[in-house]
């Protein structure tokens, strides 16, 4: 069924089902007609369906594009999810007025969304992520009343979030990330009081700060998520009462103030969330004890201003608290946990720095790489052995909070003697590697990169596309970096070079995910940054020979000591000037 024509023949099987037996769907059971690897386009001739209800080609090889003869069917779901299609979405979908669900996530589609989906006034789902789609979320889409599901990261879209979303009252999960839509969040959102899943990311544009949305009523939530929104303001206290809530990422933002005792399970000294993330803040006031007392759930408090208490230690188990302390604390904190990470260990001496991250220590091109697999937690702080290096990171994959954040090569194609991309970690958000104690200089940075959780073959595995921004000493030098673009597939190794100063003896290496790219494939959670290994290397030499001026210097203070010393020879006689003198006189005495 890989070639071409393995459509059409489903085709002639599917109308022969259901024109003979009035069939009222292809059977969807897991497995029949999804994750087959079906190859070719859709045939026009499936719009001659009359009796076909459910249509589920999710998770196969398909190209081309959505056949407009689609619109003739009586369908209530066409789900096309994890494949290859391209074009635009006809208008004669449309037509389709029985249609409840409209899946046609992770594929190429592309161009502005058409406004005529308004008359599907049935859909409850319609999820459009990991597309091409561009322009603003069309306003008569105002009309789709009932729905329950709508999903569009990843989009390169435009405009504000509208503020008419307040008519989708029936919402239960919004996926807003990396949209490239403008902020600020509509207060509008609010009136979405079904909302069980939030999630919006990292608005663009002239965004101007905004207070924190009211979601007081919001009592469903599970998972919010507003991460880079330019919020300010204080967290609400209320959101630490809605009882359903899990996984709360507000990261990346402007807030301030405290955090709230209303997240702490009263009793437990911890808290009520299994995942917390507010990193990269300006929250201030102590770090609460039942944080930093918690050995369940997983905190990212690094990167805001807080003034206490005093640590002893820089390991903090499931909760990351990097760099988390106020500039005002002075050095009497623990390095670890002041901005920039001074040296701790007095003055910097180290020059470069190998990581083979997720694998174990290697040899490579004549250097040993350290090992890097730890697997402890997925949000943490992590300090070599040898405190040359350390790892920070941030987030749980949503949809696969238990993944593991190494990933191990299963390809035969990377040669195994090619050691260095066998491995990589993984991150879900954020990924900071940092060069600790490092001398003053310019550095050249190598990062090598493969893609080794997608396969490289023409299969649904093949379809996954990451993305995610690179930054060094905290400016950005790639957006959307897509390791597979740039090797040329999947299984194949690439490292790009950077240029890097460090003027005090730190170097930061940043990999942000910022919502764009699949997320579901080959299987749910696989996104976000990657990297397989870092090297460093300094663009001085760290062992300098004496200066020119220094040698002549030298070479002049030489030759006045030695004519010094000659001098001193000379008027001892040890050069012949005594003897001279000497039979000088006897020769005048005789004379006499």
């Amino acid at each position: 069924m890989g070639s071409s024509s393995s459509l059409l023949l489903l085709f002639l099987f599917l109308g022969f089902y259901c024109l003979t037996s009035h069939a009222q769907h292809i059977p969807d059971d897991e497995g029949e007609l999804k994750g087959l690897d079906l190859s070719g386009t859709l045939p026009n001739e499936f719009g001659d369906l009359p009796y076909l209800q459910v249509l589920d080609l999710s998770r196969n090889y398909i190209n081309g594009s959505i056949p407009t003869s689609f619109g003739h069917l009586r369908l209530t779901n066409l789900s096309l999810f994890g494949n290859r299609i391209s074009g635009s979405i006809p208008d004669e979908i449309s037509n389709i007025s029985t249609l409840e669900e409209l899946v046609l996530e992770s594929n190429q589609l592309g161009g502005d969304l058409p406004s005529s989906l308004e008359k599907l006034t049935n859909l409850r789902r319609l999820c459009l992520s990991a597309n091409n789609f561009i322009g603003t979320i069309p306003e008569s889409f105002r009309n789709l009343k009932n729905l329950k599901d709508f999903t569009i990261d990843g989009n390169d879209l435009s405009g504000k979030i509208p503020d008419w979303i307040g008519n989708w009252t029936q919402l239960k999960r919004l996926y807003l990330q990396g949209t490239s839509m403008e902020g600020p969040v509509p207060s509008t959102i609010s009136q979405l009081k079904n909302l069980s899943e939030l999630l919006i990311s990292d608005l663009s544009g002239p965004t101007p700060t905004t207070q924190f949305p009211n979601l007081e009523d919001m009592k469903m939530l599970r998972t919010l998520v507003m991460r880079n929104c330019s919020i300010t303001g204080q967290i609400p206290e209320y959101i630490g009462n809605i009882e359903t809530l899990k996984l709360l990422d507000l990261s990346f933002n402007r807030l301030t103030g405290k955090i709230p005792d209303t997240f702490e399970e009263k009793g437990k000294e911890r808290t009520k969330l299994d995942n917390m993330f507010l990193t990269n803040n300006s929250l201030t006031g102590e770090v609460p004890s039942w944080i930093t007392s918690d050995k369940d759930n997983n905190i990212d408090i690094s990167y805001n201003n807080f003034t206490g208490p005093v640590r002893d230690s820089c390991y903090f188990g499931l909760v990351n608290l990097v760099s988390s302390y106020a500039s005002s604390v002075g050095s009497t904190t623990l390095w670890c946990l002041q901005k920039d990470l001074p040296c701790n260990s007095g003055k910097p001496e180290y020059y470069s720095l190998y990581i083979n991250c997720g694998g174990d220590r290697v040899h490579f091109q004549g250097q040993i790489y350290d090992k890097d697999n730890n697997d402890e937690a997925p949000s943490q702080f992590f300090v070599d052995t040898s405190d040359k290096w350390a790892y920070s990171s941030t987030g749980v994959f949503i949809g696969k909070e238990k993944s593991s954040h190494v990933a191990k090569n299963t390809s035969s194609l990377i040669p195994e003697d090619v050691v260095i991309y066998q491995t990589a970690r993984l991150a879900p958000i954020s990924l900071k590697y940092y060069g600790l104690c490092l001398r003053k200089g310019h550095y050249n940075v190598r990062l090598y990169f493969a893609e080794i959780m997608f396969f490289n073959n023409h299969t649904f595995g093949s379809l996954g596309k990451r993305l995610f921004d690179i930054s060094i000493q905290g400016n950005v030098v790639r957006n959307d970096f897509n390791i597979m673009e740039e090797a040329g597939g999947a299984s194949k190794g690439v490292y790009e070079d950077f240029d890097a100063t460090v003027d005090g003896s730190t170097l930061e290496i940043h990999l942000y995910w910022s919502g764009k790219g699949t997320n579901a494939v080959p299987k749910k959670g696989v996104y976000g940054p990657l990297i397989s290994a870092i090297a460093v290397t300094p663009k001085f030499d760290p062992n300098p020979g004496l200066s020119v001026g220094g040698i002549i210097g030298i070479v002049i203070t030489s030759c006045v000591v030695l004519a010094l010393i000659l001098l001193l020879l000379r008027m001892k006689g040890y050069l012949g000037g005594k003897d001279i003198k000497d039979k000088g006189q006897i020769n005048h005495a005789r004379n006499l």
